[in-house]
């Protein structure tokens, strides 16, 4: 029989490091080496709301921004 260490497995990511996780992904400056580090410690759940945040505050500072830009333009 195999004992497992709590050090065998990679210490899960919370939530704000997952957010962080996002926000270099949509910047583009992550180094592939992260990636693998970074899927073996990701909460799917934490993934998915943080993706959902970050697209929706994206979309958001487009839209004040287009809005912001007309404005000034008349």
């Amino acid at each position: 029989m195999t004992q497992r260490n709590e050090h065998d497995e990679p210490r899960r990511y919370g939530f704000f490091q997952t957010i962080r996780t996002v926000a270099w992904g949509m910047l583009g400056i992550r180094k592939g080496g992260g990636h693998k580090e970074d899927f073996s410690r990701l909460n799917p759940v934490h993934l998915i709301v943080a993706g959902l945040l970050a697209t929706a505050l994206f979309v958001f500072l487009l839209i004040v921004a287009a809005q912001w830009f007309i404005g000034y333009l008349t």
